[in-house]
């Protein structure tokens, strides 16, 4: 099995390098599941159910959300009915949508978890308890695993991939926006990346436009975030699954820019 994974999506710059990039890497790396992180789709923060299916559209079989699940008020009202979204499993028990799921394309069936990290984030339930009450029940319907650790620190997160290593086949990081370079199959045969970066403006700061952050960091106020339109970057990572024992067998990043892309048409 070979899943595609796309870093957090930011915004429209990032919904547009999905648009442009997305039927290219189907074409060059045939992946039978594709998977990207969506919580900051809309103006950079949460999603819709109107973003939502344009990514169906595009051809993502799942969506993994993470702190700014919430942001958009109307996700209530249709999360629960939408099987394909997972946010965080660790927030408390009775919040709305699921935290993992099982989804099917291709003639491939793989598993996904949804994990949000307590370091220098809002302090949810255990995120590693919480793992370890789902891996199992994903198991009893496929080995293949894949797992989105939505978190601050790389110490967390390099923690999470050994910890399951074994037994979830990939374990990836999001939230930080930047991608890192320590992609490599753990010895239990669990891919991993501490992140897998964003998709997004290159130019701004994380995706946001420049002058409204430094004046956060200059002045300690309060300063209204907006999506940078400049050109983008992308960011995403491919796994190959063993799909008799859901162990990793290959695990690359994809890292384009718009001026590369360009230049490749």
């Amino acid at each position: 099995m070979i899943v595609l994974f796309i870093g957090d999506i930011v915004g429209s710059t990032g919904r547009a390098a999905l648009k442009q990039v997305l039927p290219s890497l189907k074409s060059k790396y045939q992946p039978h599941l594709i998977v990207a992180n969506g919580e900051n789709a809309a103006h950079g923060r949460g999603i819709t159910a109107a973003i939502a299916r344009e990514f169906y559209e595009l051809g993502v079989h799942a969506i993994t959300m993470g702190n700014h699940t919430w942001d958009n008020k109307d996700i209530f009202e249709w999360i629960d009915d939408e099987p394909r979204i997972v946010r965080p499993a660790n927030f408390p028990p009775g919040t709305p949508g699921r935290g993992s799921t099982v989804v099917k394309a291709n003639g491939k069936t793989l598993g996904i978890l949804n994990l949000q990290g307590r370091t220098f984030l809002p302090p949810l339930d255990c995120p590693f308890r919480a793992a370890d009450e789902l891996i199992g029940k994903l198991k009893a319907q496929t080995p293949c695993i894949l797992v989105d650790f939505h978190a601050e620190a790389t110490s967390e997160k390099i923690a999470m991939s050994w910890y399951l290593d074994g037994r979830a086949s990939v374990v990836v990081g999001t939230h930080t926006h930047v991608q890192t370079n320590d992609d490599r199959i753990l010895p239990g045969g669990t891919a991993c990346l501490t992140d897998v970066g964003m998709v997004g403006s290159r130019d701004g700061v994380l995706g946001m436009e420049r002058s409204s952050v430094e004046y956060r960091f200059l002045t300690q106020l309060p300063s209204r975030f907006t999506v940078d339109e400049g050109k983008w970057q992308f960011h995403a990572v491919l796994a190959e699954i063993d799909d008799a024992t859901g162990k990793a067998k290959s695990i690359a990043k994809i890292r384009l820019t718009e001026d590369e892309w360009l230049l490749m048409q």
